[in-house]
């Protein structure tokens, strides 16, 4: 149980690089036993504790869909109101969800009561929502490497969904995903070939604490 082969090393990194944010998908179905599998994979991520918070809520309903749909499509024009033009324009140009098109649409929620009082959580109780996102990246990195397009729909209120999708109140939904076969994966992350936004360098996020004398107040970060 040591180091992977160089092989199985780069089919790891290969996800993580090739990973998208999916809008654009193809009509076939999404097999049952691929999104079992898919959800086995996100119930093996690592949470704090061991409290496992996750719960996943399946919609292939169209009619569910629908609704979650024209919840975004509300929540889309009233974003539009933040940004002047040119940006407002080429915002709502975007494609920014597959709800209908994508055979499944996936909501992982995060329930905070679960396990009661947990191992390692009392000084950092937002711990429960960082494992549940650590569960979703699993999902995602699993569901790449089989080929499978994943995008996440943010421009939603969570009151509504939660209406939607009787979730209950003490239950926070942490992410609408849409899963499916991708028409494509792009080479780079759509954001970037529109240039909303580039890829910031690494060295300007890494920093290492410097070391300190007694007559410093405090330690200094020192970029790298």
């Amino acid at each position: 149980m040591g180091a992977f082969s160089e092989t199985e090393q780069a089919a790891v990194y290969r996800a993580i690089f090739s990973r998208r944010d999916i809008r654009r998908f193809r009509p076939e179905t999404l097999p049952e036993e691929t999104l079992w599998r898919l959800l086995e994979a996100a119930h093996h991520g690592p949470s704090v504790g061991f409290m496992q918070p996750w719960n996943f809520i399946v919609v292939r309903d169209a009619a569910v869909k629908s609704q979650v749909k024209a919840l975004f499509d509300r929540e889309r024009q009233a974003a539009a109101c933040f940004y002047d033009e040119p940006e407002r324009s080429k915002y709502l140009s975007f494609k920014l969800e597959g709800i209908m098109e994508a055979p499944v649409n996936l909501c992982v929620t995060c329930d905070p009561t679960r396990g009661g009082i947990v191992l390692g959580r009392n000084s950092q109780p937002e711990t429960d929502v960082y494992s549940t996102c650590c569960a979703i990246e699993n999902l995602w990195l699993a569901a790449r490497a089989q080929g499978i397009g994943v995008g996440w729909v943010s421009i939603l209120k969570l009151a509504q969904l939660r209406e939607i999708l009787h979730i209950p109140l003490h239950v926070l939904p942490v992410a609408y995903l849409c899963i499916g076969y991708p028409e494509a994966f792009p080479e780079e992350p759509i954001l970037q070939t529109e240039h909303w936004r580039d890829r910031l360098p690494l060295k300007q996020l890494v920093s290492r604490i410097a070391g300190r004398t007694l007559a410093e107040p405090r330690a200094v970060l020192v970029a790298i």
